[in-house]
């Protein structure tokens, strides 16, 4: 770590200077003479401290180009005045100190800002908010241990990047780290996948295959959307988290593993316990350490940080030159609620940098549904290119409509998949009020109108679900099932489609509420 500190005020540079040495960090000094700009390129500081002249249009500049660098900036300003303070924030300040400044509060200052840089290089957790802060203290504590941890949080926030710095930050560091994705696997093949099989355990096991636990031995396995495995796999897990040993699928003799276990989840398991569909002895086995990850719309302040990291890991990886963006467009942005969290946010910098021709970012760039600021009700459009003849190109103004087409859909996907995860909380909020939900068949399952309205004609009896106060999830979820399989005329497969949910996971719901498992007609 280095810091750079420019001599514009000499005495407090200098006090600076001698107290970070004396901790061990790396100091460059410059003086008002010497050209700033190249300095930072030579020295590649961690971190800037400009003692004054903040608002000099040399040192704007140079700010502005740490957004994209990765520098932190600290400047001192001469008067204590908020409003210069959020201007000079909002430019790329990352801390601004009024004058005068004690030597103690100057040095913690700058040694947080040199801290928390090097544990987000290591981590790969950037943020300013209080929230990352405090989530970032949380990981240095509990990664020394052996403990299991639990990670709640929506999707898209981030939930195996802290898992991964847990482990990276733990004695099992040079372990193997595994991860699985337990919500995505059947049942029939998660088995297999996480404690292994034997040779002829089953049609198709050809020969013996290690599991996941087994593959982890002395590291860590993060265990991802762990709400969502059955019930006889939970009895299973449990098993491996209290004897710390696995029996391989087919299998007679038990392997004993150590392995550090982390789970995370979408939606709080504590719901699935009162709904029974969550066992509470795993729940609270895997509850031992709890981390909570708050949506992005919840830590607005990490924003300008995550885009200027994921600009330079984009204009890298694409090798394009970016120039920033303008401070309306960078307000847009901040403004925004991100219901696809920092997934979403990553993959909105990808486009930009792609599509930026090396000028800067302006709000007319940022495709409209952002800028409205709350996001919660649009789906991106996708457009489709003009055809081309064959052996005839593209104009550039084309090709980059097509570019833009296709990155917008990549976001429209992700919309569509959290639409999904956030079906059931839906569920559960107009639960409470007794609502009637109607036509399955004819839009999805949430049409909702409130308890006491007559739900819409098109839809038949049999095809309404009443939700009353005091329906459980499970429930609720029930009826769902059985009014979509009439709509559907008990095809399976339609049904699936008319609930937003995969064959496989209706099949498993049909055999957990003991409904039939057959289709109740056939296709025709």
């Amino acid at each position: 770590m280095k810091v750079l500190i420019t001599l514009t005020d000499v005495e407090p540079a200098v006090r600076l200077n001698a107290a970070l040495e004396a901790a061990g960090i790396k100091t460059a000094m410059v003086s008002p003479m010497d050209d700033l700009g190249s300095t930072v390129t030579r020295e590649r500081p961690d971190v800037i401290v400009i003692t004054g002249n903040l608002l000099d249009q040399q040192t704007l500049h140079l700010v502005r180009q740490q957004l994209w660098s990765g520098a932190a900036v600290l400047g001192l300003a001469d008067v204590g005045d908020p409003q210069l303070e959020s201007r000079l924030r909002s430019v790329g300040f990352n801390e601004v100190l009024a004058k005068p400044v004690s030597s103690e509060e100057l040095f913690s200052r700058v040694k947080n800002l040199v801290d928390r840089r090097a544990l987000a290089l290591e981590t790969g957790l950037y943020g300013d908010s209080e929230a990352v802060r405090e989530l970032l203290v949380k990981i240095e504590q509990i990664a020394p241990v052996s403990s299991t941890v639990l990670i709640e949080g929506e999707s898209g926030t981030g939930k195996e990047l802290v898992a991964r710095a847990v482990h990276q930050l733990s004695p099992r560091r040079g372990k193997a780290f595994i991860a699985v994705n337990v919500g995505a696997l059947p049942e029939t093949l998660l088995e297999s996948e996480l404690f292994g099989h034997e040779k002829g355990a089953f049609t198709g096991a050809a020969e013996r295959r290690i599991g996941r636990f087994e593959l982890a031995h002395g590291g860590t396995i993060f265990l991802d959307e762990i709400g969502d495995i059955s019930p006889s796999t939970q009895v299973k897990l449990l098993r491996v988290l209290e004897a710390r040993e696995v029996t391989r699928v087919g299998g007679t003799h038990t392997i004993p593993v150590d392995v550090r276990v982390v789970a995370a989840t979408n939606r709080p398991l504590r719901e699935g316990v009162e709904r029974g569909t969550f066992r509470s002895d795993l729940y609270y086995r895997l509850n031992v350490l709890r981390m909570y990850l708050p949506p992005l719309r919840e830590r607005r302040d990490d924003i300008v940080m995550l885009v200027r990291r994921f600009v330079q890991e984009f204009s890298q990886q694409h090798d394009r030159e970016f120039r920033g963006i303008s401070p309306e467009a960078m307000q847009a942005l901040v403004s925004y609620s991100w219901p696809g969290n920092v997934r979403e946010l990553r993959n909105l910098v990808e486009s930009m940098v792609v599509l930026s021709h090396g000028r800067e970012i302006g709000v007319d760039d940022i495709p409209p549904q952002l800028r409205g600021g709350s996001g919660m009700e649009r789906l991106l459009p996708v457009h489709v290119g003009p055809v081309m003849r064959e052996g005839e190109q593209a104009a550039g103004r084309e090709l980059e409509f097509i570019v833009r087409s296709l990155l917008e859909l990549k976001l429209q996907v992700e919309d569509l998949r959290r639409k999904v995860d956030d079906d059931r909380s839906h569920l559960s909020a107009i639960a409470a009020h007794g609502y009637v939900v109607g036509g399955v068949g004819s839009g999805g399952l949430l049409g909702a109108v409130a308890g006491g309205v007559e739900p819409p004609t098109a839809a038949s009896p049999s095809n309404i679900v009443t939700i009353t106060p005091g329906m459980t999830m499970a429930q609720i979820e029930r009826s769902a099932i059985e009014a979509a399989l009439r709509e559907s005329r008990g095809n399976r497969r339609r049904a699936a489609e008319v609930l937003d949910i995969g064959e496989r996971t209706l099949y498993r719901k049909l055999k957990e509420y003991g409904l039939p498992t057959g289709d109740y007609e056939s296709d025709n």
